[in-house]
């Protein structure tokens, strides 16, 4: 019988394969989009938040445990297990060797990034090129791996693994294991999940049909309802997620990185009514990026729009699509259909606050505003030198935080007892350390961490399962 099976073509569930059959066990994966778009979101990604105690290889300085629990503390507002978030924070720090002995390069920190170079670890190549290292790995070691393979529901027994019901190429089967871990992600491509998630706004707008997917197309959610259906202990709220600002223009799914803007911190950021929502200049980007999806999501139409001048351009990593250009604020109001008296008074106003100090993007300087609400607490400089941008925004969801409750083993949990045999890893777990908010590379910690751990502890279970059941067949 097979040892392990491994449900989910991604970071996490490469890195449970990769695990599982290195601690001796038989392994198969079932990914179940075509090998063409394999990876999940794990392809999108391009760095690893790392914690350090010195100066390694592309990573500069130190950023100790306290350092890294602390930044996560702050952008969840707490809602986070902290036993959890701990040890994916140790374990973010031995990875690495073990990533470069199936293929995985790094490099150092690029233009635009290097403020990251203390706390995140870059791939060469960005996640495509880590996916498929790893794969290539996965081949080398004998680890069988089946394309287009979705599976529809686990067959379970008293909360112990069975056999997972697939259909694919070769039509409906049955796949029993000794151990199974599903890192099949969350919901964030089911549009009517995510609709029942959002609901209806006061102007009975949902919120949720302006959504993008960032990723995948193929993260459904079907193995998470289904657990969900059969008792599994859950946590996180259906609503809480990575979700994103980006480029309106984007497409529906797949749009990737290049799509963010990241010039929010730069500017000004107004609704349809030109109204400005929020600070921009709360904190470092990378630390704040992923709260404007939601900030977006609750403005009305679902838009913002991001507005610069010429001081800030270079700062920051263009979009892949060129924002609006004009010459004058109106003008500029006009192309993003703005209303323009508005507009121009929601700059004029944000100019007049602004109390210049010493700039400097790359620390919380003293640029701030004075008798304005919102307030921008950073990085605040008048919008006053043509020509002026402006980038139209919608929201980006990258993947949900609702999932499955589990242990430091990963085990899947039912009444509170963890299952013997199954266990979850990446976005289908990752709200045991994201109960809200995010921070730069920590879903790609969070996948590797209990990726691997999930790995090694489904093949000691099958392992195990495997001498009993020798042992009673010798004693029969």
């Amino acid at each position: 019988m097979l040892d392990v099976l491994v449900i989910g073509g991604g970071n996490a569930a490469l890195c449970a394969a990769l695990m599982a059959r290195e601690a001796g066990a038989s392994v198969l994966v079932l990914e179940s989009a075509p090998r063409e778009w394999r990876g999940g979101n794990s392809v999108h990604t391009r760095n690893l938040r790392c914690m350090h105690d010195a100066p390694q290889d592309v990573l500069t300085e130190a950023y100790p445990e306290e350092e890294f629990w602390q930044d996560l503390l702050k952008v969840t507002g707490g809602l986070t297990t902290e036993s959890m978030a701990r040890l994916a924070i140790r374990e973010s720090s031995s990875c690495r060797g073990w990533m470069r002995q199936h293929g995985v390069r790094f490099q150092p920190s690029l233009s635009g990034t290097l403020h990251l170079s203390r706390t995140n670890a870059f791939f060469m190549g960005g996640g495509k090129a880590l996916m498929n290292a790893y794969y290539r790995s996965a081949e080398q070691l004998g680890i069988e791996v089946r394309y287009e393979a979705a599976v529809e529901r686990l067959e379970l027994d008293d909360g112990r693994f069975v056999a997972a019901h697939v259909n694919g190429p070769a039509g409906p089967q049955r796949i029993k294991a000794r151990a199974c871990v599903v890192a099949s992600g969350g919901f964030e491509s089911n549009r009517e999940w995510l609709r029942e998630a959002w609901g209806q706004n006061e102007a009975g707008e949902w919120p949720a049909d302006n959504f993008a997917i960032r990723g995948t197309r193929f993260n459904m959610g079907v193995l998470l309802k289904d657990l969900m259906a059969q008792g599994a202990d859950t946590i996180g709220a259906p609503d809480q997620s990575h979700c994103v600002a980006i480029d309106a223009r984007a497409p529906l799914y797949d749009g990737g990185i290049c799509t963010r803007v990241d010039c929010v911190s730069l500017g000004i950021v107004v609704n349809q009514q030109a109204q400005r929502f929020y600070d921009e200049g709360e904190d470092f980007w990378p630390k704040r990026y992923a709260i404007w999806g939601r900030l977006v999501a609750q403005q009305p139409g679902q838009r913002g729009f991001s507005i610069i001048d010429a001081k800030a351009v270079g700062r920051f990593m263009p979009p892949v699509f060129p924002g609006e250009k004009a010459d004058t604020l109106e003008q500029l109001a006009r192309q993003l259909g703005l209303d323009e008296q508005a507009f121009v008074k929601t700059v004029h106003d944000y100019n007049a606050a602004c109390r210049i100090g010493s700039f400097d993007h790359a620390v919380l300087d003293d640029c701030h505003t004075e008798g304005l609400s919102p307030a921008k607490t950073h990085w605040a400089r008048p919008i006053d030198t043509a020509p002026f941008y402006g980038y139209a925004l919608k929201p980006g969801i990258t993947f949900t935080y609702l999932g499955m409750r589990v242990d430091e083993t990963t085990a899947i949990r039912f009444a509170d007892q963890p299952s013997p045999n199954l266990f979850a890893a990446g976005e289908l777990m990752a709200g045991n350390v994201l109960g809200k908010g995010y921070t730069a590379g920590v879903g790609m910690t969070i996948g590797t961490a209990f990726g691997r751990i999930a790995g090694v502890q489904a093949a000691r279970a099958a392992l195990n399962s495997s001498h009993l059941t020798e042992d009673s067949h010798a004693a029969a």
